[in-house]
């Protein structure tokens, strides 16, 4: 398997395409405390579920236009004109249990905020505030998920989230910096000693 373009080694599913490659070497993996940022990738993992990333990313600017932003404040307050705007957005995915389920999780979102003063906060805590970092060789490395991405899941499944179970919150770990997944071989991969500490 050839991971090498552009002279620099790279994860095998980030080769082929463009826009994959550039959120590959600029986003994923990259820790963040930004809570809109943590918004916007919940938002566009649960509507990936049962389709791909590339789908999703596809019309990742789509999204931006037709969730607001991603403001969770905006989000929260949709009502029935903004559900039957957003199914009638094709640049979007048109189900309607996922256009729900974005706005329920924007008013839970909101009230994690008002407990714990960011998301960040409550969500790093689940890998102890400090990046988790995998060895990861081949494609058959990749854990489907990890024990902190079951609890994480398992909270906010409890606090009233819908369609983030433990494999898309592992994705959501891996794309917001909580988990450092690129293959040993990608020149993304972190080599300090210290891992990220983000509190």
């Amino acid at each position: 398997m050839n991971n090498q373009t552009n002279d620099k080694q790279r994860c095998f599913w980030a080769v082929k395409d463009p826009l994959m490659q550039q959120y590959h070497d600029e986003e994923w993996g990259v820790p963040t405390t930004d809570d809109r940022k943590l918004f916007e990738f919940l938002v566009l993992e649960s509507a990936q579920a049962g389709l791909s990333w590339q789908t999703i990313l596809n019309r990742r600017e789509n999204y931006r236009k037709a969730f607001a932003g991603f403001n969770p404040k905006e989000v929260a307050n949709f009502g029935e004109n903004e559900i039957q705007r957003l199914l009638n957005d094709a640049g979007i995915i048109r189900n309607k249990a996922k256009i729900l389920a974005a706005i329920n999780n924007a008013q839970r979102f909101l009230e994690v905020q008002k407990e714990f003063g960011s998301f960040a906060k409550y969500s790093w805590q689940f890998v102890q505030n400090q990046q988790i970092r995998h060895t990861i060789y081949v494609a058959n490395d990749y854990p489907v998920t990890i024990p902190e991405a079951e609890a994480f899941a398992k909270d906010l499944k409890k606090r009233g989230f819908k369609f983030l179970g433990a494999t898309t919150i592992y994705a959501h770990m891996q794309a917001v910096g909580m988990v450092d997944d690129h293959m040993e071989s990608c020149f993304r991969k972190q080599k300090d000693v210290f891992p990220f500490r983000p509190f």
